[in-house]
């Protein structure tokens, strides 16, 4: 039955003002006649996929609307799949690592997530972390191509850039052999990421899901050394290094390089997390500004200093490979005295923000606007102090202020502003920077076979070398298939595709030959024809795809749709300075799966019809219609009857994600 005249009058309370700025309003607009008489546009209704800004802002290119819809019960799954499973199914796709990735992921999807316009950011990570830990409570596995291809890989290097890409090609069919120097795999979620934040039982449970694809590994095994690049060439049709960034950077300033306690972070934290590293001496300073930065000062705020320390148990001692401590002097350990200092201003760290905010929690003093001068020494030669000095930013660039070095006194320098490869017996693949080049493919130029990616490439976040690790399984792929690499897509992530969902729940459209006068979506397989009308069997209403070009802003929405939510907060057990010695408990709690549910319901689906019927309740002419049930399914919930649509575009205007356009042609 259609809806009275009064009836839409109410319901359209409150949506007057939703896309202007404060005064450019127009009050005197009559809503009656504009939902009754339109505005006789020439354009109807379209519906176009676009790409949320969080999947835009994830390196690794997850389908984050998608999961956060299946975790809503938006999107269902088929079959007798449980929504946990196809949950984290679509969210392995892109990253097999998903409860690591919701602990420790500084989370760049949260920064670009259209709901900080409403009140605050959907918690992604929060979400992501309920899918991994469900997941691994019911012992999901994972599965091989069913085709095995003949073509082998060698992996050098076992992080989450060497595994992520492992992981992919067994998915596409091919064998994967992962070299690593060390014991156990994981690279720097291993032994860069301490325990508190990335329990190591869900570490192994996420590497193991991937070995068991087939995987075959090779531990303690150096390439170069142990076995030769020619050995490895012989034996293997690709090579891919994704060796990571093992050997941190020193400071470029005078006496760090001659004193024996200044030492990279890297070292320490792999110091550390292997188990070696018991204490450090009494006053560190650490100097970066990054998360290895911030993980370098809280562990040493956890490990605390020993009175009288032998000197065969100084920190650097240990990272050289000693090992002995007494207990009775670890039993009676005092709190040390941590500082961390940054070339750039406090709110310019790179570090994410709420890992600044423990560590001064934990009792770390942090000072931005600093810049290391030289390494004092005393007449034994190792580092007493530290000289800095302050830095003015206010021309735009960093200026030593005059007269303002002072010296900040330490037992321990600790560097961790950089890192570079290690390549021995690996003669002409490194370069002038201690990296690896490749193309925007990770192809390295001029050596046919050979790829790399990951820190080795450009250090940077775990999900970015995760994701590089998928973009260059497929690149091998195309090598090993002797295919053309094609441009990959401006917004490149893992997007929704409707054919595909179609094909899932067995509604496909029928194949479509395009003629010269039916110039159809996608060469006719999306649906429509140039004039909008349904052609046949082969769509229900119009569909265009933009996901792989355009991102889809805050202002394409309706946001006077959405009511203000709290986001629901996982617990976060940081220790005050009080707390801190000896405190090793995993940092954060997940959410119930109550409030998991809840949360992903905070997602406004940007860019993705998410059945609010909105353009429908909305519509004076009854125009816009759900699709019948047994033809309906996720991104096809509504279509329009053109011989009713008089172009008024208040479905346009009221659809909270988006997702309608006026754009089609003559009505």
């Amino acid at each position: 039955m259609a809806t009275s005249k009064t009836e839409i009058e109410d319901n359209l309370e409150g949506f007057t003002k939703r896309r202007f700025a404060d005064g450019e309003t127009n009050e005197d607009w009559d809503w009656g006649d504009k939902l009754f008489n339109g505005d006789e546009t020439y354009k109807c209704p379209t519906y176009v996929h676009k790409t949320p800004p969080c999947q835009g802002s994830c390196p690794s290119g997850e389908d984050i609307r998608g999961w956060l819809n299946i975790v809503r019960g938006i999107e269902q799954p088929t079959g007798d799949m449980d929504w946990k499973e196809y949950a984290f199914r679509r969210s392995t796709d892109a990253n097999p690592f998903p409860s690591t990735m919701g602990r420790v992921c500084p989370a760049p999807c949260q920064d670009g997530c259209n709901r900080n316009e409403v009140e605050d950011f959907v918690g992604i990570n929060a979400v992501e972390q309920f899918i991994g830990d469900s997941a691994l409570d019911a012992g999901l596995s994972f599965t091989a191509g069913s085709t095995e291809s003949g073509k082998k890989v060698a992996i050098i290097g076992g992080g989450p850039a060497g595994l992520s890409a492992a992981y992919q090609l067994r998915r596409m069919g091919h064998a994967a052999t992962v070299f690593d120097n060390h014991a156990e795999l994981g690279g720097m979620m291993r032994y860069g990421i301490p325990g508190y934040r990335m329990p190591r039982d869900v570490l192994d449970g996420e590497i193991g899901r991937i070995i068991n694809m087939g995987v075959e590994v090779k531990t303690n095994t150096n390439i170069g050394t142990d076995i030769t690049m020619e050995q490895l060439e012989k034996d293997f049709d690709a090579v891919l290094f994704a060796l990571g960034a093992q050997s941190g950077r020193g400071l470029p300033i005078d006496g760090f390089e001659e004193s024996e306690n200044c030492i990279s972070g890297v070292a320490f934290l792999e110091a550390f997390n292997d188990g070696r590293m018991k204490a450090v001496s009494g006053r560190i300073v650490v100097v970066g500004g990054g998360d290895t930065s911030i993980d370098v000062a809280s562990v040493a705020r956890r490990l605390g200093h020993i009175k009288n320390m032998n000197e065969k148990d100084y920190p650097e001692y240990v990272v050289l490979g000693h090992t002995a401590h007494d207990v009775m002097d670890v039993a009676n350990k005092e709190g040390a005295e941590v500082t961390l200092i940054s070339r750039q201003p406090l709110e310019n760290m790179n570090a994410a923000q709420h890992e600044l905010d423990d560590a001064t929690r934990e009792g770390v003093d942090i000072q931005g606007s600093i810049t290391p001068v030289c390494v004092i020494r005393g007449e034994d030669g190792r580092a007493t102090a530290l000289r800095v000095a302050k830095l003015d930013y206010s021309s735009g660039k960093p200026e030593v202020i005059e007269g303002s070095e002072f010296d900040i006194e330490a037992d321990l320098i600790v560097s961790a502003i950089g890192q570079s490869g290690s390549f021995e017996g690996m003669d002409g693949i490194a370069n002038e920077r201690g990296l690896i080049d490749a193309d925007k493919h990770f192809q390295i130029p001029n050596k046919p076979g050979f790829f790399a990616c990951g820190d080795i490439v450009r250090p940077h976040l775990l999900t970015t070398v995760i994701g590089q690790g998928s973009i260059t399984a497929e690149t091998i792929d195309h090598f090993f298939k002797q295919e053309e690499i094609g441009k990959r897509p401006k917004v490149d992530v893992h997007h929704f595709d409707l054919l595909e969902k179609l094909e899932e729940v067995d509604k496909a459209p029928e194949h479509f030959e395009p003629t010269d006068d039916d110039r159809a979506i996608d060469a006719g397989r999306r649906g429509t024809s140039q004039e909008g009308k349904s052609v046949g069997g082969f769509a229900v209403h119009n569909f265009e795809d933009r996901a792989a070009q355009e991102i889809i802003t805050n202002e394409e929405l309706f946001l006077g749709h959405f009511e203000k939510e709290a986001r629901h907060l996982r617990t976060e057990n940081v220790p005050d300075a009080e707390e801190v010695l000896g405190h090793f408990q995993e940092r954060m709690a997940g959410l119930s799966e109550e409030d998991t549910i809840a949360e992903a319901k905070r997602c406004m689906s940007c860019g993705m019809c998410f059945e609010c019927d909105n353009c429908v309740i909305f519509c004076p002419q009854d125009a816009v219609l759900r699709t019948p049930k047994d033809e309906a399914t996720m991104g096809r919930y509504v279509y329009t009857d053109y011989d009713r649509c008089i172009g008024c575009h208040i479905c346009a205007d009221v659809c909270p994600t988006g997702y309608i356009k006026m754009g089609l042609g003559d009505h």
